[in-house]
């Protein structure tokens, strides 16, 4: 039996099989593996590895996404968790390359993806907190909510899950900087029954601007001083 001789059903458990540049190679053969591959019933999991990999054209981005995961774990991550105003010229190069490639594809999800359950991100340091705030907005019933290393992601999005987030029922903020105690306490006040981890984050040492940078430097030169 040849395997476009296979029924639908069929076709779509063996696609599933396969990662994305597959699918879409085998899609190339036929019109009938074409149409397996445009399926968005193929589509309700998709994993990233980069943000380049955003771009590509080996994927459909249907309603039928209920798990998605955007995991950048290059050493080139580092360049993106500096504060912008500490970037030379070169590194701020380098992120315009990709600044925006993860929070559009967000807002396409935000559009076409109301049924997602699940969303990972890690190593997005460009990922803000209205990118999230929308996405909360849009997908009412998501359920888990894991961000790693997302340098941008503030107590505003705390914030917003507790004001958007009613079917969220796990929260991960790990190695997020700019989360504070402060925040945390509060999303554990208003949300009891979240399942929250908040793995080293209130303990970093968060984004601080050059004004009060300098400020602090004079104040402990001061303090050295006396």
């Amino acid at each position: 039996m040849h395997i476009t001789q296979l029924n639908r059903e069929c076709l779509l458990h063996l696609f599933s099989f396969l990662d994305k540049n597959s699918r879409k190679s085998l899609a190339k053969t036929c019109h009938k593996l074409l149409q397996v591959f445009q399926d968005p019933l193929l589509w309700s999991l998709l994993n990233f590895h980069s943000p380049a990999e955003l771009k590509k054209d080996n994927f459909l981005l249907g309603p039928a996404l209920k798990y998605l995961s955007i995991c950048w774990y290059s050493e080139r991550v580092k360049v993106c968790n500096i504060e912008d105003w500490m970037k030379n010229n070169l590194q701020k190069d380098f992120c315009s390359r990709h600044e925006n490639n993860v929070s559009d594809f967000l807002l396409e999800v935000c559009n076409r993806c109301p049924k997602l359950l699940s969303l990972t991100l890690s190593g997005c340091g460009h990922v803000t907190d209205n990118c999230i705030l929308l996405l909360l907005k849009s997908c009412p019933n998501l359920k888990t909510l894991k961000l790693e290393n997302c340098v941008r992601i503030t107590d505003q999005t705390l914030e917003a899950v507790a004001r958007y987030g009613g079917s969220l029922q796990t929260l991960h903020v790990d190695f997020c900087r700019n989360i504070t105690q402060t925040g945390l306490e509060r999303i554990r006040e208003t949300r009891p029954l979240l399942l929250l981890r908040a793995e080293r984050s209130a303990d970093m040492i968060p984004d601080t601007k050059p004004g009060k940078k300098l400020m602090f430097e004079k104040a402990s030169r001061k303090l050295v001083q006396v």
